[in-house]
């Protein structure tokens, strides 16, 4: 009987782009990716263990940036436009390689069948809304899905502004409901970003657990009892399950599992490599070279000689390494328990949902063959939902203080609050000043009114995203990010400077609207001081 445990928790997210004024915007294709390598291939994965009557638990959360993407019209049209010049591309590609290229012929044709596949799923199963898949796996019990902020902010950058950290949270939970049904337990902070205080917020939403960095617990001023290796709780009642980062390492980090020779290399992509009149209708205008999804090649050395990637020998090692992985957990598991005083451990592991079929292109196949090594009778590990274990275990959680973390390099802020990106808060925190003001100076507004400050609480939320600062500090797509931002706060500053004449622009708000339309059903009233009393 399996007396170690894992709780998989994967982090679906997306940045919110959205550009209808464009006919096809380059960064939108982030989304198109995910969907097509990741999200789908995960949810068929996922259903075909269930059909094969596995049993399983694992967690997920679906940003409340990416589900408002998901179950956008204009998007998902976008996205349909997306596999079909793929698929014409994939059809071009195995005759070309057919003649000119035979050792690349057996992925080509691998790429098109995935491309078809996802299509009819997409169109066909789930009429445009995966969503409802993975809804589908939550009430037949195989998923526990966690809510989370409104745009994927990093709180701790922000704790000196609770009432922006509570319409975080509160909107993220009401995107949640709206599209799911029901009131979330659990609740992604976005990077594992905690600070002190904040489980008063999320106890206010009703939210009982949450999944931390291992720094959480481990540089507690109270020393922790049961280190990483079980669920600790708040002096408020909210539960905590820190992330193992010694076992998760063995995945994410520079020399794990996806660094093996035998893998596909992801960034050898005939987007960059092939002529430009033969790719030139599957990358964006003006000749911006572009991923297409059509990789070739395995990892093998640094350099542009690579040998040809062999799909059958890559996912034979991922099955190993999956074995090794299970067989790490087991051991470690063993030796861990003479000090958690008789008790079971947990091994919490978050990963990014992309890692699995996008960024690790094996990492499915792994993921399989962990879930269904775990339901074998001899297994000596075993999947389980947090819920579940706070059901079974909520007795024995020791109670302590926790500190601020992040599962970012360092274990704190480093990526969010540095010298290429500090200069970011003192406008976003102006901003939240702002918005109280106005929440302040106009309630419980109608009408136009009403719209013109729902858009300048959705400007808010979206200036506050963490994904700005990132990729700010790992200069990629930094310029793009700095847009983005400057974007948002000057949307809002249109709504502050016309509210302080009294005004409203109409033909600005309308625009606005159309554009940045994510939370329709926002209430800005959130910024009111009142909301945050008592936390």
């Amino acid at each position: 009987m399996a007396n170690t445990n894992i709780n998989f928790v994967l982090h679906a997210h997306m940045p919110f782009i959205r550009h209808p004024e464009h006919e096809r915007f380059l960064e939108e294709d982030w989304l198109f990716e995910s969907i097509n390598e990741s999200y789908l291939p995960l949810l068929r994965m996922l259903k075909k263990l269930r059909n094969s009557n596995i049993n399983y638990k694992i967690s997920m959360c679906f940003s409340p940036t990416l589900i408002s993407m998901l179950i956008d019209p204009l998007l998902q049209k976008r996205y349909i436009n997306y596999l079909k010049l793929h698929i014409e591309l994939g059809k071009k590609e195995v005759k070309r390689c057919s003649q000119e290229q035979v050792e690349a012929l057996d992925m080509a044709k691998t790429y098109l069948a995935s491309l078809e596949l996802n299509y009819k799923e997409y169109v066909d199963v789930y009429s445009m809304n995966i969503l409802n898949g993975f809804k589908e796996l939550k009430e037949q019990g195989y998923l526990e899905l966690l809510a989370s902020a409104a745009t994927n902010s990093f709180f701790p950058v922000y704790s000196e502004y609770p009432i922006a950290i509570n319409a975080q949270i509160e909107v993220g939970i009401q995107t949640f409901i709206e599209v799911f049904g029901y009131e979330p337990d659990g609740f992604w902070l976005p990077e594992c970003g905690y600070y002190p205080g904040v489980e008063k917020i999320l106890a206010k939403h009703n939210i009982s657990y949450f999944p931390a960095s291992s720094q959480s617990v481990l540089f507690s001023e109270t020393r922790c009892d049961t280190g990483v290796y079980r669920p600790v709780r708040t002096d408020n009642g909210v539960s905590i399950f820190p992330r193992d980062y010694q076992t998760t390492s063995l995945v994410w980090s520079n020399d794990g599992y996806p660094s093996s020779k035998e893998y596909r290399e992801f960034y050898r992509d005939i987007g960059y490599d092939l002529p430009i009149d033969y790719i030139g209708p599957y990358i964006h205008e003006p000749e911006v070279r572009v991923f297409t999804g059509f990789k070739y090649w395995a990892i093998t050395q640094k350099g542009p000689d690579k040998n040809y990637y062999n799909r059958d020998k890559a996912m034979k090692v991922a099955e190993q390494h999956a074995l090794n992985y299970i067989y790490n957990i087991a051991q470690k598991g063993r030796a861990v328990r003479p000090n958690l005083n008789g008790q079971d451990p947990l091994f919490t592991l978050c990963f990014d949902a992309e890692l699995f079929g996008h960024w690790w292109y094996e990492g499915l196949k792994w993921l399989e063959t962990i879930i269904t090594e775990q339901n074998s009778e001899c297994s000596s590990v075993s999947l389980i939902s947090p819920k579940d274990f706070i059901n079974n275990e909520y007795k024995n959680f020791q109670t302590l203080k926790p500190c601020l973390s992040s599962w970012s390099e360092g274990g704190f802020a480093k990526i969010w609050l540095d010298g290429s990106n500090n200069w970011i808060y003192r406008h976003t925190h102006k901003a939240i000043e702002r918005m109280v003001e106005l929440a302040e100076r106009f309630p419980n507004q109608q009408s136009l009114k009403k719209r013109f400050l729902d858009q300048a609480a959705r400007e808010v939320l979206l200036s506050m995203a963490c994904d700005w600062p990132y990729m700010i500090f790992n200069d990629t797509n930094s310029q793009f990010a700095k847009n983005q931002l400057i974007s948002h706060l000057a949307n809002f500053n249109v709504v502050y400077s016309n509210m302080c004449k009294n005004a409203v622009n109409t033909e600005w708000l309308v625009k606005s609207e159309s554009r940045d339309s994510i939370f329709p059903n926002i209430d800005y009233n959130i910024f009111e001081i009142k909301n945050c009393n008592n936390i």
